[in-house]
């Protein structure tokens, strides 16, 4: 009926099936005219209500200057137009011009056509003008429109051809003609629509970000990156070179669409929390009621019991809590919201992917449908060539299509995976700055960084593949309806096979995973001693202790490898079951499917398309439980994230901030507390601070004075009354807060830099001398945490940034406690006291320095969180209350320190800038100093710590300044860029051992002959089916069929297993050789290299690089063996049926070769740089949650939010390009496997008459798997190129220069040296080759059992004289000799294992006591107690439980201070050699115990020749001679008295430490 009425509108026959049953096929010519037409044309129709839409409403019209490309496109298609209206002309003029034959008219179809084509060229005319309105650059619609249009016309356009050539001459010459013009316009049109209109105002814009100007074509092949990648092949990129984000894919965009969406889900999801509660309060009431008592006690608990007891109670409620939680996870917050918002937030790229995986998918079945129609095609000899030819094309069309639409729904996922992770770490963020203090005390700084890093990764991880979700089950039951249709019910049989593996599977990986965490313990283990080794390598250096060592490390290590080798082989057997799992379907599907019925005979058409559809199905099938495992992570995420983003704010109305007030500071009534419900800490406070006045604050430790600076910033919970602050806010916490930034960022702290302003506040501050001695003065990078930076300094800075700041009203919490009594004054007077810069401004100071209270206006005196007194000093001192009290107990004390300050002083001129900030309890104020001289024993262990702090870091400094006048101390790391060299993959060839590595390559090529020995098998059995042709089939050629078939699958599940096994051993080895020869090397390298290279550097070699040689390598060179294997394979397979197409290979091998090789240098260099600016993110995030009250009270929020968002942002660079990276390489890569689907069905039909349809068959199904082969082989290389990488760091330090033998072939006489005598002869030595010297020619005589003090300011050269004792820095010229034997002749165990050494920092290690002291188990029992009980430990040591085996924690933490030093103390009495170094040990013990070491020393060493480095000089006046020295030179050497007398260096020295000639007579 249709078809009528088509006829009659065209005039000739609509559809003629005998057009197609001939050599030369063609199209009627009625269904070229109307549906060929028809197709393109609605195409646009529906497509054009856009584009007008937007011309209708963009009111402001673009009128700046038109384009060239808009003017050629408008003029192109105007052309069209006149060509319409001249087809019009030409139907007209025939049908009523005056030479018409009247009988004839002209079909409807001659009319319509041309008008329908006019009124779309106008269209077209308008949509481009919308679009240039729009700002658009291209339009995908537009660019398929006229794909479309051309190829539709190229039917017409043969037709035409065709009957021209046949005739000999052309019929209707206009409208010929006229068809062959608009064609030619039609193509240029399609040209120019694939060129994007950039206007020039974006050229700027382009040129940081190319996407935003490419083209749609170059959009879905991702050709806009091209420059990007050529870029990073010619050189390493760096983070410089990463082009700008779209502006949708920013963190700020994200976070406020992510903020938009959260807020109202959230308040739902908190109503309904409310909702819940009610419901329980309302079910409890009735229970409460029966038991009133309970609520009486509550209320009665804060008068008259302790805050001791409260807090035990507090702390058992909490623990009560936590129990119930871990019992039954109690939702107490309000949950279920986060998925939601981030739905909403992302809908429409989520439903942008599902629409590209869902025609993806679709696409997937197509091939195999196709692959069937090759196969019957081949068999059938009679049917036409171009039959063949179209199911080639259309195989390369379809993969085309699917490799599009699969890219765009990766590329989807990827960025939606992306953005999903910076919204919640931006959310996470933005929380934390906000965040009340209940909140803050669930979540630790180290959790908000897991929810930052390792939570929002999770969700980044499985919203990439959450489609697979619905995608997998319709994969599996599209496969699995197509399978029926072939081969009907015996499919199930393949099915219950690929079921019955899934547990098989969880078992196994159950298995493993419980080795890796056993794995992960050894590991821990490993890097723990490792860790104490490097920290401590200079005591085991000095000790000659590294063997004992080294064999502890390679123990574990041992063990380690050991349960390496196990999940190793349990990994071999996963692979055993993966790789047998597609032999033993197919083989149990066709052998139920042969022996059901003697008619079922399987056909070329059916073994390959089901084995195409097996492959199919196996992908779907292993992803899903690998999603739902990754799924059940997220949830455990989702909950973390739900609590915290869902936690209480801080409330932002306790502070109120009304001008109409006439004070500064005014608390009225207020009692604030730190939790909402608990009891308040400070209690009915009344506070008025006039503007302008200098208040301090005293009282006891804890009596509350932190917690009222908390309470006026606000950020404690008010229980009653208010607090209002005229004014803006600087806050100077007790514990310096420094970023890591510049110094001068630190101060200025986003305040503009006012170079006067800036120079007045250095100098107030104390900073001016400082800044000299930092390598960058105020441009110097400070560490994080300030760790460049001693206490003092951190205090001062953190004080310039408050002056710097022009506050109004200023909060300090004792910053004077951290610093020297001298700088403290001159804060005091500079900035603070009334003089000071900040003297017109209102200050409160908390202080426990009682020499500055004269000098205030008033001063708030605390008890027990109640202030108790306010008044002047004078006012308070005569009433006679708590304050003149506090005095009186202090009066004493302040005499006493008059006397102690010259010993400290002295201990300031020696060391300058070594002081370290200390909270309330042990603030090192001159009260506390001079308790601790009076009663220091019995305090040694609480404050011992605190001294021991304090002087580290004074000779941290002092050592760390000698070799640093040469350059920078530490060396850059080297990043390797470029191409990993060949040596690298030999290097862990050989390690794995060259047997192995042959054996492991010959069994794996075995394996795929028998695969490709099996599909042979199987192409051969289809045979059979034409062979058979209507005859019985043979039951015997059936099981012979069926068996080796079975067969040679096992066979290759079995060399998998094999060469798995083998693999696992080789690698394992080259792990054991590896690690033992960098642990070696390591243990062997000169001191030098340690201090020039932090030792994160060194772990990451023994954590990072080591795991990646024992686990990521074997993994990808397996892979990588498997993948090459299988792509030769296929190779062979279609060469084998196809020998044309090894032509074809060697283009296709250099394409794919250039592109991957291309991509690697890119994708590497990008990998690296996502990682290198992802550890900005968690440190800036760490720092601010550390400084939160400090950001807070200066209101810098948005300044923080801002710089996160950038810092995010420079991250979000890397990954953005990573992502487009990996799909621009798929692209290209799947481009290349199409071409080889194409040529191997286009040779197939080619040469069909001399091939079988079962061989077409085989070699189409290989190729059709080859795309996915050539995607892993690029992945599993590039993965191997980047993880070897890891063997050329580790190498690199087994190449290092070694120290010296251990033991030299001259080995000294038994019981040297005897007498101890030393002698340095012109000694010279220098750090490194490239500094200068440090001693310059010492030469001195230093007899037997004599007592040598040496003394120098820091930086004389007094360590260095010891290090040179020991070898640890070798003579540049001249020599020592002990008891004649010149030490550089001997071995370095020889000479450092018979020297002794007290240090100066006691290290210990984490292990028994004994094996502290004698970790060669070289003496007995007996003597260890002995010198335990010369060294005061004996007592000690009895009392523990363990006795000798007590464990010590890492780096002694579990022993005091001065215990600590006992036991160095020990290890040398232990040793008793005739020459004892003592490296000023007594610096870091209290007077008591340093007595005790003294006269130790003098009774058990009185024989010994022993050398003294003193930093107190008090401590050496008994010595026989002191040396003292300078700048490297000996200036003098003679008994203390001679050389108080001479007056010169060192009776300067000792005048400044108040030793004069008298005082030292009667010592």
């Amino acid at each position: 009926m249709c078809a009528a009425a088509l006829e009659e509108y065209c005039g000739s026959t609509f559809w003629n099936a005998s057009y197609l049953k001939r050599p030369d096929p063609d199209l009627p010519l009625c269904a070229e005219q109307t549906v060929l037409v028809w197709i393109p044309l609605c195409f646009l129709w529906l497509c054009a209500i856009w584009h007008l839409l937007a011309l209708c409403q963009s009111a402001k019209v673009n009128t700046k200057q038109l384009s060239k490309l808009y003017i050629c496109k408008q003029l192109v298609v105007s052309l069209l137009f006149l060509t319409a209206i001249a087809h019009l002309g030409v139907t007209l003029g025939e049908d009523f011009g005056p030479n018409s034959d009247q009988s004839s008219k002209n079909a409807g179809v001659y009319y319509a056509n041309p008008v329908l084509f006019a009124v779309t060229w106008i269209l077209v005319l308008l949509c481009h003008e919308g679009l240039r309105r729009e700002g658009a650059i291209d339009s995908a619609s537009i660019f398929l429109f006229w794909l479309l249009l051309v190829v539709c016309d190229i039917f017409p356009f043969q037709t035409l051809l065709r009957e021209a050539l046949r005739l000999g001459e052309v019929r209707d010459v206009p409208r010929f003609s006229l068809f062959y013009i608009s064609f030619g316009l039609e193509l240029i049109s399609l040209v120019l629509s694939t060129v994007a209109d950039i206007p020039p105002e974006a050229k700027d814009l382009i040129k940081k970000n190319p996407e935003a100007g490419a083209p749609f074509l170059s959009r879905i092949t991702f050709n806009w990156l091209n420059s990007m990648v050529l870029k990073g092949y010619k050189q390493p990129l760096v983070q410089e070179d990463m082009w700008d984000l779209n502006e949708s894919d920013s963190t700020a965009f994200i976070n406020e669409r992510f903020q938009h969406f959260m807020k109202p889900e959230l308040d739902a999801a908190r109503v309904r929390f409310q909702n819940k509660i009610k419901k329980k309060l309302f079910q409890n009431i009735d229970s409460a009621q029966e038991d009133p008592q309970q609520n009486g006690l509550s209320s009665g608990l804060g008068k008259g019991v302790s805050q001791d007891v409260l807090m035990k109670e507090e702390r058992g409620k909490r623990e009560d809590e936590k129990k119930k939680k871990d019992n039954k996870e109690e939702e107490n917050y309000p949950n279920s919201w986060l998925i939601t918002t981030i739905y909403k937030t992302f809908k429409r790229i989520l439903i942008e992917s599902v629409c590209f995986k869902l025609l993806q998918d679709v696409l997937t079945f197509v091939s195999p449908q196709l692959l069937k129609l090759m196969i019957s095609f081949t068999q059938d000899k009679s049917r036409h060539a171009w039959e063949g030819y179209l199911y080639a094309v259309l195989l390369m069309v379809v993969a085309l299509l699917q490799s599009l639409t699969l890219q765009q729904y990766f590329q989807r996922c990827h960025v939606l995976g992306m953005k999903v992770r910076a919204a919640l770490m931006a959310a996470v963020y933005k929380k934390a700055l906000v965040v009340s203090n209940d909140t803050r005390k669930e979540s630790t700084v180290g959790e908000m960084l897991n929810l930052m890093s390792a939570d929002a990764q999770r969700f980044n991880d499985v919203t990439t593949s959450i489609h697979l979700l619905w995608s997998c089950p319709l994969q599996i039951i599209i496969s699995i309806v197509f399978l029926w249709l072939e081969l009907g019910p015996s499919v199930l049989a393949g099915l219950g096979i690929m079921v019955l593996i899934i547990p098989t599977n969880a078992l196994l990986a159950t298995k493993a995973r419980k080795l890796q965490i056993e794995n992960m313990k050894f590991k821990d283990k490993r890097m723990k001693i490792m860790n104490e080794i490097l920290n401590g390598i200079k005591i085991l250096k000095l000790y000659a202790w590294e063997p004992s060592f080294q064999k502890q490390v390679e123990d574990i290590r041992g063990e380690e490898l050991k349960v390496m080798k196990k999940s190793a082989y349990l990994h071999s057997f996963s692979i055993l079951t993966s790789c047998c799992i597609p032999a033993l379907v197919s083989l149990a599907t066709f052998a139920v499917f042969v022996s059901v019925s003697n008619d079922n005979v399987l056909t070329a058409e059916k073994a390959f398309t089901s084995i195409s559809l097996f492959n199919i199905l196996r992908a779907p099938l292993a992803m899903l439980p690998m999603l739902i495992a990754s799924i059940v992570q997220v949830t455990v995420s989702k909950t973390r994230l739900e609590k915290f983003l869902a936690g209480e704010d801080i409330d932002s109305d306790i502070v109120r901030q009304d001008p109409s007030f006439n004070t500064a500071v005014s608390v009225c009534d207020g009692s604030f507390a730190w939790e909402k419900d608990a009891n308040p800490l400070l209690k009915d406070v009344n506070l008025d601070i006039e503007p302008g006045r200098l208040v301090a604050v005293v009282g006891a430790v804890g009596s509350g004075k932190s917690s009222l600076m908390s309470a006026l910033l606000g950020e404690m919970h008010s229980t009653k009354g208010f607090i209002n602050i005229r004014g803006s806010l600087a806050f100077v916490p007790q514990q310096a807060w420094i970023q890591n930034a510049t110094l001068r960022d630190n101060i200025l702290f986003g305040s503009p830099h006012e170079e006067e302003n800036f120079k007045k506040v250095i100098q107030a501050c104390a900073l001016a001398p400082d800044l000299e001695l930092l390598p960058g003065g105020d441009l110097t990078e400070i560490g994080e945490k300030g760790i460049n930076l001693s206490g003092g300094q951190k205090q001062r800075v953190s004080l310039a940034r408050a002056v710097y700041s022009q506050a109004d009203i200023y909060l300090l919490d004792d910053p004077l406690s951290a610093v020297d009594s001298h700088v403290g004054k001159h804060l005091f007077e500079n900035v603070i006291g009334p003089n000071g810069i900040l003297k017109n401004k209102t200050r409160i100071l908390v202080t426990h320095g009682i020499s500055f209270l004269p000098y205030v206006d008033e001063i708030v005196v605390l008890e027990n969180g109640v202030i108790s007194e306010v008044g002047s000093y004078e006012n308070l001192r005569a009433s006679g209350g708590a304050f003149s009290k506090f005095l009186d107990t202090y009066a004493k004390e302040q005499r006493n320190s008059e006397t102690g300050e010259g010993q400290d002083a002295e201990d300031i001129e020696l060391f300058p800038g070594g002081d370290n900030a200390q909270p309330d309890g042990a603030s090192e104020d001159t009260v506390s100093l001079t308790l601790e001289q009076e009663n220091s024993i019995r305090r040694s262990q609480r404050n011992g710590s605190v001294r021991l702090r304090r002087n580290n870091s004074i000779t941290k400094s002092a050592n760390a300044d000698e070799p640093q006048k040469g350059q920078k101390l530490i060396e850059k790391e080297t990043m390797e860029t470029g191409q990993v060299k060949l040596a690298v993959f030999l290097q862990y060839l050989r390690a794995m051992g060259w047997g192995y590595s042959a054996m492991v390559f010959l069994i794996y090529f075995i394996q795929t002959a028998a695969f490709t020995g099996q599909n042979l098998w199987l192409s051969d059995w289809t045979g059979d089916s034409v062979e058979y042709y209507n005859m019985t089939y043979p039951s015997w050629k059936r099981d012979t069929r069926v068996g080796v078939f079975g067969a040679l699958g096992v066979a290759q599940g079995l060399f998998v297993f094999l060469g798995t096994l083998l693999l696992a051993n080789a690698s394992i080895d080259a792990a054991r050789i590896l690690h033992s020869r960098l642990l070696n090397n390591i243990l062997r390298v000169p001191m030098v290299f340690f201090d020039t290279t932090p030792i994160g550097r060194v772990i990451n070699r023994f954590a990072k690089d080591i795991f990646t040689i024992d686990e990521a390598i074997p993994a990808s060179l397996r892979s990588c063996l498997l993948c090459l294997m299988s792509v030769l394979g296929t190779v062979f397979v279609i060469c084998l049926a196809t020998p044309f197409f090894a032509i074809v290979i060697i283009p296709l091998a250099l394409i794919y070769f250039f592109v991957q090789r291309f991509y690697i240098a890119t994708s590497r260099q990008l990998r690296r740089l996502d990682s290198v600016s992802r550890s900005p993110i968690y440190s800036h995030f760490g720092e601010t949650v550390s400084g939160l009250s400090v950001i807070r009270a200066y209101k810098h929020q948005e300044r923080f939010l801002k710089h996160n968002e950038v810092t995010i942002d420079e991250n979000l660079k890397s990954i953005y390009l990573r992502i487009m990276s990996d799909r621009w390489l798929a692209i290209r890569l799947e481009f290349v496997g199409n071409l080889v689907v194409f040529f191997a069905a286009l040779f197939a039909v080619i040469s069909r008459d001399s091939i079988d349809s079962h061989v077409v068959g085989l070699s189409v199904s290989y190729a059709l798997n080859v795309t996915q082969t050539l995607n892993w082989l690029v992945m599993t290389t590039s993965a191997l190129e980047t993880n070897i990488v890891a063997v050329e760091r580790v190498n690199e330090y087994t190449q290092l220069k070694n120290e010296a033998d251990w033991v030299a072939d001259t080995r000294p006489p038994h019981m040297w040296p005897e007498a101890g005598r030393v002698q340095f002869e012109n000694y010279k030595v220098r750090y490194r080759p490239e500094l200068d010297l440090v001693l310059h020619g010492i030469t001195c005589d230093i007899n037997s059992t004599e007592k040598i003090g040496i003394v120098g300011r820091t930086g004389a050269g007094k360590s260095s004289f010891t290090n040179c004792l020991f070898r640890i820095i070798e003579a540049a010229e001249g020599r020592i000799l002990i008891d004649d034997v010149d030490i550089a002749t001997i071995g370095l165990h020889d000479l450092r294992n018979r020297l002794t050494i007290i240090p100066q920092d006691p290290v210990l290690f984490s292990g028994s006591l004994r094996m502290n002291l004698d970790p060669f188990d070289k003496f007995s029992d007996e003597e260890i107690w002995r010198v335990l009980e010369l060294s005061h430990l004996k007592s000690y040591v009895s009392g523990l439980q363990e006795g000798l085996q007590h464990k010590v924690a890492e780096g002694g933490e579990n022993l005091s201070v001065g215990q600590r030093q006992l036991l160095c103390l020990a290890r040398a009495l232990l040793r008793k050699s005739r020459i004892l170094i003592l490296d000023e040990a007594t610096a870091a013990v209290d007077l008591e115990t340093d007595n005790l070491i003294q006269n130790t020393i003098r009774k058990e060493f009185s024989d010994c020749t022993v050398l003294t480095i003193a930093h107190r000089l008090h401590s050496i006046m008994d010595s026989s001679r002191v040396m003292v020295l300078d700048a490297g030179k000996i200036v003098e050497f003679d008994s203390p008295s001679n050389l108080l007398e001479k007056e010169g260096h060192f009776y300067a020295m000792a005048k400044d430490a108040g030793i004069t000639l008298e005082s030292n007579t009667h010592l």
